[in-house]
């Protein structure tokens, strides 16, 4: 979830009430360095984002997980919850904290965010689907180096996949034994492991 806040307060807390908030890109990544609380920045203003669920724990641990040991020994990084990605969209900056992450160009070279992520994950829940849905997919499709984007809800089985070779497409899958396959990363993980663990 998404609340507008003051950024960076000694003690890390988050507002009650939203407040309109503005902060260099400098002054951003530097804080965020200190802070106990995650914060996603859309042009100046800082967003507090709220932890998550077991579930959502969960699936984002087994995606990253199956992913990180697929790609062991190749020149892609897999990133979880910490790893941000930043855009420039219509002259704004903008850093958001996908659930799941794979970046495998080698002009990625910044310790705190990646610029070109080959692959990016986002797991729903009922607070941030109205965000990664519409904001965020819109904003990720901008990115050259994106193949595929992927949505995966924690209420129900249900993954949906978005690929750029099918101009973004969705792809639907809800059955144990449907696999989520990612052609840029010769990526192929079953929906019964993607949620093992997880009760729906």
């Amino acid at each position: 979830m998404l609340v507008k806040a003051a950024p960076f307060s000694d003690n890390s807390s988050v507002e009650a009430e939203p407040i309109a908030s503005w902060s260099s890109v400098e002054d951003y990544i530097a804080a965020e360095q200190r802070s106990d609380v995650r914060h996603e920045y859309v042009g100046g203003a800082v967003y507090a984002m709220a932890g998550g669920s077991d579930e959502h724990i969960a699936l984002c641990m087994n995606l990253s997980f199956a992913l990180r040991n697929h790609l062991r020994g190749k020149p892609c990084r897999v990133q979880m919850a910490e790893g941000k990605v930043r855009l420039r969209l219509a002259g704004e900056d903008i850093f958001y904290y996908p659930d799941v992450m794979a970046a495998c160009d080698p002009r990625d070279t910044d310790r705190f965010f990646k610029r070109f992520p080959k692959v990016l994950v986002e797991v729903l829940s009922e607070s941030t689907e109205t965000i990664d849905r519409p904001e965020k997919f819109l904003s990720y499709r901008q990115i050259e180096t994106l193949e595929e984007y992927v949505l995966v809800a924690q209420d129900k089985m249900e993954v949906t996949l978005f690929r750029r070779a099918t101009q973004w497409q969705p792809e639907i899958m809800r059955q144990p034994e449907q696999a989520l396959r990612l052609p840029s990363l010769g990526f192929s993980l079953l929906l019964r492991e993607v949620y093992d663990g997880v009760k729906v």
